[in-house]
């Protein structure tokens, strides 16, 4: 008996990576997605594996179901003032991959593309996640969701409909991207209002969750965006470090000491469209534990 849970084991380990990712896909939550795929492994632990056809499928298909119902009851988020929600990033050192953090930012799915899925009914992102991004079949996924093939098909349909009009996806050139973004400081340095506006793209879009502060929320068009850059240039004095967020270029700025600020930028056809910028302390402090990345 234990020779046979220690390979189940094994055999759970081996797709504990996709499963955080479907998670993470899922619930934009770093915490909840490893919830998630811990609660996936109390089930099968207590399910009769030798039934099992096709393992790796089961597993996607139970974490699935798990995040479906985490997404139906979830209340805490409607809950926040801000009318979207900024996902947990996920964070790495510009120059270092870490095994388990590529396979969450595998096909890089950037801060712009998961704020999106968050405008999805928790059965159209099930669709469109477990088929388009992990190739799962629409008859598992009308069985997760008590419905029709057909009607599953329908629910992909429909969110790649709503996805399909926004910039979420980003140059296929990482330099070039890091480049654009060096611009952005190296303006915003300079205090060049001009060059600023020039890399963004006329209609960027700023998003701040800075908690409860007054300056989040939604900032739209090249000149607002700049206008924002510089004031944020003049009242602080910040260390900035080159990251990855979701495999996208982006920075943490640090001032005495304290992760202040982390900025994630989507690049498309040499301009930034989207700035996801996250300065709520709560959640920098409580992220910071999970990223592989020290700062000083």
């Amino acid at each position: 008996m234990t020779d046979e849970r220690d390979f189940l084991a094994q055999r759970f380990e081996a797709d504990r990576g996709r499963l955080r990712a479907v998670a993470y896909r899922m619930l934009g939550s770093i915490a909840e997605a490893d919830d998630a795929v811990q609660e996936a492994w109390l089930r099968l632990a207590r399910s009769d594996a030798d039934a099992i056809e096709n393992l790796s499928g089961w597993l996607t298909t139970v974490v699935g179901r798990i995040c479906l119902d985490m997404l139906r009851s979830r209340t805490s988020r409607r809950e926040e003032p801000l009318d979207w929600h900024l996902p947990d990033p996920v964070v790495e050192p510009a120059d270092i991959a870490d095994p388990e953090a590529a396979a969450l930012l595998a096909d890089s799915v950037g801060l712009a593309m998961l704020v999106v899925l968050e405008t999805l009914t928790p059965a159209e992102r099930l669709a469109f996640v477990l088929h388009d991004m992990f190739g799962v079949p629409f008859d598992a996924i009308a069985q997760v969701l008590d419905r029709s093939t057909d009607a599953a098909k329908m629910l992909a349909s429909r969110a790649r409909g709503r996805l399909r009009n926004t910039s979420t996806t980003p140059d296929a050139d990482p330099a070039r991207q890091r480049e654009v973004v060096n611009a952005f400081f190296a303006a915003a340095q300079a205090g060049n209002f001009e060059a600023l506006v020039n890399v963004l793209a006329p209609d960027v879009l700023l998003r701040a969750d800075a908690g409860d502060h007054p300056l989040s929320g939604l900032v739209h068009g090249a000149a607002e965006v700049a206008g924002r850059a510089l004031l944020f240039r003049r009242t602080t004095e910040a260390a900035v470090t080159p990251v990855l967020v979701n495999g996208l270029p982006g920075v943490v700025s640090v001032v005495d000491g304290r992760l202040f600020s982390l900025l994630a930028f989507t690049v498309v056809d040499d301009r930034i469209v989207a700035i996801d910028a996250l300065a709520d302390q709560d959640r920098l402090q409580a992220l910071s534990a999970t990223w592989s990345l020290q700062v000083s």
